[in-house]
């Protein structure tokens, strides 16, 4: 990965880490390792091939903020998010891309639910006619949706490395048998149910990926992270995906930055630094970004 850009100063925090797209923060002042919350600020960066490129999308953070945000009040289900007396407030600077969040024992496991078979998952269905341990039957194609989401679980790789999908038995080994049975049972209920709310409003959910952790006091599972956002998760258009005169990579075009990939697929050969996309790429992605946020809240971003 490239380099990053400095964190910004926030008065009252102090900078912990930033990952590609995201920066965390602690409290001014407290031990990083023990907290009690996080700040976590959703950047405009936009990520491919493992590079950070520029330029970032405008707006891209707040609306994948705002997305989340709506979506954990859709799920009953306890969140990351950090509220009531105590909670610091969210600086100024980035009031419309930050979240307080409580602090979780995170499992080491990327919750993947998959309602099509596509990506990644196709092409290891076409080597093994299986999905991550899971047999699917034969003859299927990319994009088709499946009669029921499987759950497709991988390992969280330490900083730099990929992540390795694994089976259900490793994720046990992981984490123990009762937490990966609960971290299955809960992906497939919320992705069922986002999956349905979706399609009411014209949009398939074909898969997406959830996060984890353990309240360290009551031993709560707690949804965390980014949920069922562009970025975590891949969405198509409904109507276009039921229009079969339209080619594979039409009727399958998502609502995040694919419009990225395929122009840095057909403008760079991946050696040395990648390209500044051009206005118009950055333009069109954020159009798809902000569809999706408008298509599924049924409003536009504040």
């Amino acid at each position: 990965m490239n380099a990053l850009p400095a964190p910004l100063a926030l008065p009252g925090w102090s900078h912990l880490y930033s990952g590609k797209v995201r920066d965390l923060y602690v409290p001014e002042g407290q031990d990083p390792t023990s907290s009690e919350h996080l700040l976590v600020v959703a950047s405009n960066r936009v990520s491919a091939f493992d590079f950070v490129l520029e330029p970032p999308i405008p707006g891209k953070g707040a609306l994948l903020t705002e997305l989340s945000n709506w979506w954990f009040a859709q799920i009953p289900m306890a969140n990351h998010l950090a509220v009531g007396e105590g909670t610091p407030a969210v600086p100024d600077a980035v009031a419309d891309r930050a979240v307080v969040s409580r602090r979780l024992e995170m499992y080491p496991i990327e919750c993947v639910v998959r309602g099509a078979l596509t990506g990644s998952g196709f092409i290891e269905y076409q080597q093994t006619g299986a999905v991550c341990g899971i047999e699917l039957p034969a003859g299927l194609h990319d994009g088709d949706l499946l009669d029921e989401p499987i759950y497709t679980p991988a390992y969280k790789a330490p900083f730099g490395e990929h992540d390795e999908n694994i089976t259900l038995e490793r994720s046990a080994e992981l984490v123990g048998q009762e937490v990966a049975e609960a971290l299955r049972a809960a992906s497939l209920e919320i992705f069922t149910a986002a999956r349905d709310l979706a399609a009411e409003r014209g949009v398939v959910l074909a898969d997406t990926k959830f996060e984890f952790g353990k309240d360290p006091v009551s031993g709560e599972l707690v949804l965390a992270d980014e949920v069922l956002t562009s970025d975590s998760s891949r969405y198509w258009d409904a109507a276009t995906y039921a229009d079969e005169s339209l080619s594979g990579s039409e009727r399958l075009a998502s609502f995040d930055k694919q419009i990225v990939r395929n122009w840095l697929s057909a403008s760079w050969d991946k050696q040395g630094t990648p390209p500044v996309l051009p206005e118009e790429i950055v333009q069109q992605t954020r159009a798809r970004y902000l569809e999706l946020y408008v298509r599924l809240t049924g409003s536009q971003p504040a």
